[in-house]
């Protein structure tokens, strides 16, 4: 009896890591949100640093840089599921292999 009982609390808390990865606090599906305005920023600046040459582009590529990696922190201390804080761990290592690989 006891161990129909341990199956079922390891299922609750298996199925709990599976909400918990998928859903907010509110028990809704979150997988795409609004982006703010950490991530808007990074896509203007982008943007713009593909169009300039020399150091304006550099320094524009530098700053959406920062507006990312800001976006990826928060992502990972405030995202509203496990999925969200993922992609701001994924994210944040990518933009530091990234300004390694610029920093050479």
């Amino acid at each position: 009896m006891q161990a129909i009982s341990r199956e079922r609390h390891r299922a609750r808390e298996q199925q709990d890591l599976w909400d918990k990865f998928w859903k907010d606090k509110d028990g809704n599906v979150v997988v795409y949100q609004r982006p703010n305005i950490w991530l808007i920023g990074w896509v203007v600046l982008t943007l713009l640093s593909l169009f300039l040459n020399g150091k304006a582009s550099d320094y524009l590529w530098w700053a959406a840089l920062a507006l990312l990696t800001v976006w990826s922190l928060l992502e990972i201390f405030q995202g509203v599921n496990y999925l969200r804080r993922l992609l701001g761990v994924i994210v944040l290592v990518l933009i530091i292999l990234a300004a390694l690989k610029a920093a050479t």
